[in-house]
């Protein structure tokens, strides 16, 4: 049977943190699921490091997602990928999110989050999952790591148990390689 990974996403996802993952998983020969507080047509960005003191934006590509977050039945599923982008910043507001996460976590599911991904792990209100572990995410998200209880990885790549954790783009190759490691075990 094949295995089934879902991306839960929104506006202002980053273009290369839910395009890459999407297809890699894809090009594996699992099924590929991407869910948004509600089903529809995703406006993604592009993030880019041109000198400034932190990253510019622009419009990215245009994405449809599958399903909406409150139709996510999260024991479907044998992974989860948080793409990073501005997206995590609102996701985290939804219902929904702190249902699917807890599956993710409770059964020690494969869960990468990359990038600004950190914000929606802090929508659980139960912070054990990440206390005595170490995560990585984009640098300015370092408190929020913190906040979360876990010790932050100046590396920019990070596998702790069930959690892949990377800073941003320029790591999906490395990033994807040991999640998808983690959903062949």
């Amino acid at each position: 049977m094949s295995k089934k990974i879902l991306l839960i996403t929104g506006d202002a996802v980053e273009a290369l943190e839910v395009y890459y993952p999407y297809f890699r998983v894809l090009e594996e020969g699992y099924e590929a699921v991407i869910a948004s507080p509600k089903k529809k047509v995703l406006k993604t960005v592009v993030h880019d490091f041109e000198g400034w003191d932190t990253y510019t934006e622009k419009p990215g590509y245009q994405l449809e997602s599958h399903l909406s977050f409150e139709e996510v039945d999260p024991a479907e599923y044998d992974g989860l990928i948080i793409p990073g982008g501005r997206a995590p910043e609102y996701i985290r507001l939804d219902p929904s999110i702190p249902r699917i996460l807890t599956h993710f976590f409770e059964t020690n599911k494969p869960v990468g989050a990359i990038c600004h991904a950190v914000l929606v792990l802090s929508a659980l209100k139960n912070n054990t999952y990440f206390e005595g572990r170490t995560l990585t995410a984009y640098t300015a998200c370092r408190p929020d790591v913190e906040q979360l209880g876990a010790t932050y990885a100046a590396d920019t790549l990070h596998v702790d148990g069930n959690i892949v954790s990377g800073h941003a783009w320029p790591d999906l190759p490395g990033f994807m390689r040991e999640f998808l490691a983690l959903v062949k075990k």
